[in-house]
């Protein structure tokens, strides 16, 4: 099954002869194994994490070049996950979702992204200069979210740019929901170009025959995963893998030397070997188990009035190929209820935080970490909540259609890097957005830097503030005001 014994953890345990050596460290962290850290805070968190708060020396090995147990732990992890290699990210999956991107198209390459993307890939596609060709992705306006892109939107979109470097996808979305990745891999690869995917939601695909299929399973070149979504590894671990003949992983390595700290924390590095050997090993049987518990609250919640919460039944429509029962989404549009709404009532009344809300809905990430008597404690709240608010509100209106992707007229990079001004939004028709605008739900931009703005767009966005929905990305957070490109550096630029 394994190449490597998946029980070995050579980071951690090297981590490990370093304490038990009682070493008396001379080195950085100043705290000198919690010696000198503030008594509060390490009252609060113990004396072991200081102990393994270390610097770069050769016992511990280099993340920047490693040769030793961080090696191993990387190689391992690759074992685990089928990959040709993985990298350990300690500045979360925007950074491997950065460094991705950065290897594998330059200044002036076309990427194919779908529109709904994280804007850590926005902000690769800028650091990278690379030209952006959008995909939307399918929308499901009974439950006011986006979907996957299809194969055919793929497919269409690659015969209309057949200069095109490399293809990304979001694959799963926040919401669980997968597309036929194996079918998109196949496409990708038959213009000879890689296939990237942004797996964040997706690290514990491979262990467990009930879930979509992995990227690397599906035949795609590099993943970015959130280690710390749902496997046990600290906030803000991932792993980026690679599995392709496009692409080289020596450059993998030296983007990520240019991107991650030089002084990485080896208890981040430590617990993305553990969780590694966790999923590795037990997978399976804890996967089992979060999927028992998340199907149970999926029935017992779809049982309350004014509460929805979807299955397998959202398969068969466009882009929802797959689905990832951990995910729980709570849909209350019935009870007249915004999802930001239930949001703050179930943390202010019953101290119980969802991951994030949206005009309609709540979601819930399902992990190895909850237990029969927390999801009972939310299935209790939300009983109380439907017999409180069933008579008091009506139902909420329907999904606003989001208006047409608008012309790009400059590539992301240069409009971020050109000099900008702020005008009043309704002032601005016509003119290069300098910024972002964006709303939930579904989380699509509804304009990107380097973007005409349109009279469509701007009464978009009046309707989206009238319904109470959530407008960000500008500088002002009242989106009343945006940055556009100065007349002068559009004019420049165009001329370049």
């Amino acid at each position: 099954m394994y190449k490597y014994d998946q029980n070995e953890t050579p980071l951690f345990d090297a981590l490990m002869e370093y304490v038990n050596r009682e070493t008396i460290p001379f080195h950085v962290p100043g705290h000198k194994k919690g010696v000198g850290m503030d008594e509060e805070f390490k009252n609060f968190i113990g004396e072991n994490p200081f102990k393994i708060d270390v610097t770069v020396f050769k016992l511990v090995d280099s993340l920047h070049h490693p040769t030793g147990p961080i090696k191993k732990a990387q190689e391992l992890a690759a074992d685990a996950y089928k990959s040709d290699a993985a990298f350990f990210s300690i500045h979360g999956t925007s950074g491997a979702i950065q460094a991705m991107i950065m290897s594998v198209v330059n200044a002036g390459d076309t990427i194919i992204i779908p529109r709904n993307v994280h804007k850590s890939i926005t902000a690769g596609i800028i650091l990278s200069g690379a030209v952006p060709v959008y995909m939307q992705p399918e929308l499901d306006k009974k439950v006011g979210i986006a979907h996957g892109v299809t194969p055919e939107t793929v497919e269409k979109t690659l015969r209309e740019n057949p200069d095109a470097k490399a293809v990304l996808i979001i694959n799963p979305t926040y919401y669980g929901v997968a597309t036929d990745i194996k079918r998109i891999a196949d496409i990708v690869h038959s213009y000879n170009i890689p296939l990237i995917v942004d797996e964040a939601h997706g690290p514990h695909l491979a262990f467990n025959e009930n879930l979509p299929m992995s990227a690397m399973e599906a035949g795609a070149d590099i993943c970015a995963q959130s280690t710390h979504k749902i496997i046990g590894a600290l906030t803000q671990c991932s792993l980026l893998q690679v599995k392709s003949k496009y692409i080289d992983t020596h450059r993998v390595q030296q983007i990520l030397n240019l991107l991650q700290t030089t002084s990485p924390s080896y208890i981040l590095m430590a617990s993305l070997d553990c969780a590694r050997r966790q999923i590795a090993l037990h997978g399976k049987e804890l996967l089992d188990r979060t999927i028992a518990l998340a199907n149970y609250a999926r029935t017992e919640i779809n049982k309350i009035p004014g509460f929805s919460c979807f299955g397998e039944e959202i398969l068969g429509k466009p882009g929802a190929y797959a689905f990832d029962p951990t995910k729980i989404t709570i849909t209350s549009r019935e009870l007249g209820l915004t999802g930001y709404d239930l949001d703050m009532i179930l943390s202010n009344k019953y101290h119980i935080q969802m991951e994030l809300s949206d005009l309609y809905n709540v979601l819930a990430v399902g992990s190895f970490g909850d237990t029969k008597e927390s999801i009972d404690k939310l299935l209790e709240a939300l009983n109380e909540i439907s017999e409180e608010y069933s008579l008091k509100n009506s139902k909420k209106p329907d999904f606003i259609d989001i208006p047409p992707i608008p012309q790009q007229v400059l590539i992301p990079r240069e409009a971020f890097n050109s000099h900008k001004t702020s005008i009043p939004l309704k002032d601005s028709v016509g003119m290069i957005s300098g910024e972002f605008l964006l709303a939930y739900p579904p989380g699509i931009p509804v304009l990107c830097p380097g973007e005409i703005i349109t009279q469509d767009i701007i009464n978009y966005v009046q309707e989206l503030k009238a319904a109470g929905l959530y407008v960000q990305g500008t500088e002002d957070p009242k989106v009343d005001n945006i940055k556009v490109v100065k007349k002068e550096d559009a004019v420049r630029i165009s001329i370049e």
